[in-house]
């Protein structure tokens, strides 16, 4: 299981004094209200950083960090991402779980035939599309709703679904 989860991307500085703006990839924006630290993924050394103001300005999150005073000590960072680690992840409600949890996990159908693995999901708004990436190439759209999701087992790492007549062509 993943540790640490994508929160957002340093998108741009914001003014002289260490500001940055942050593209959101979190589906709970609010989120960053409460959020104490952050790890910025600079993909050779993590580095922790203490959020000492939050801001939120059009489609973007505002943020300052403590001892980051110039733009100077931030602007090298541009294009990282920000993480959280699942301790200081939102927590979860009953039945609920991280995307980042099912992402790879291998999907059977109710004959137990293997399918593929779980690439990405797509959020579209009325509910989630699972993307399976077929053993064989290819791949299949599955919606993420109650009569195609028949079990989703963390402890075997896997996932059982309904296919509906037609879906493994597409």
């Amino acid at each position: 299981m993943e540790q640490y989860f994508r929160v957002g991307v340093f998108a741009n500085t914001h003014g002289i004094r260490g500001e940055i703006k942050v593209y959101p990839t979190t589906d709970d924006v609010s989120r960053f209200r409460d959020l104490k630290e952050v790890i910025l993924d600079t993909k050779k050394e993590p580095i922790p950083l203490e959020v000492e103001v939050v801001k939120f300005f059009k489609n973007m999150v505002i943020l300052k960090f403590k001892g980051i005073d110039n733009i100077n000590d931030i602007e090298k960072y541009k294009g990282c991402d920000l993480l959280v680690s699942r301790e200081n992840a939102v927590p979860l409600e009953e039945g609920e779980f991280y995307l980042a949890d099912i992402m790879g996990m291998p999907v059977i159908d109710e004959e137990e035939r293997e399918l593929g693995v779980i690439r990405e999901v797509l959020q579209t708004g009325a509910n989630d599309v699972y993307i399976i990436q077929k053993k064989r190439g290819g791949e299949i759209l599955l919606p993420a709703i109650p009569s195609c999701i028949l079990d989703i087992d963390f402890e075997n790492n896997r996932m059982k679904v309904h296919l509906m007549p037609g879906l493994e062509e597409l």
